[in-house]
């Protein structure tokens, strides 16, 4: 075989190399495109679902209890509460 046949396979060999990556870079921008889609998705459902739990009261005017109760910190144990019960707590 001469140099130019040799040189001319090598050049088709590279050109199909190069479509194989291209061909599977396609495939893979697709999957990175389907689960940005998804995620996108899976977010928007669940702040609907999270802004179902914020109510305060339902039709009745009654408290409503969520999965995530709030939490009132001002009713919170500190360390002068346990001053009393705790022998190595001292005011």
């Amino acid at each position: 075989m001469s140099f130019e046949t040799i040189s001319l396979l090598l050049n088709w060999l590279e050109m199909g190399v190069m479509l194989a990556i291209l061909f599977r870079l396609g495939h893979t921008f697709e999957l990175i495109a389907t689960t940005q889609h998804e995620l996108r998705r899976a977010i928007h459902h669940l702040g609907e679902s999270r802004a179902a739990e914020w109510r305060i009261a339902d039709d009745s005017s009654k408290p409503v209890i969520t999965q995530h109760a709030r939490v009132d910190y001002g009713s919170t144990i500190g360390t002068d509460d346990l001053a009393g019960t705790s022998p190595g707590l001292s005011p």
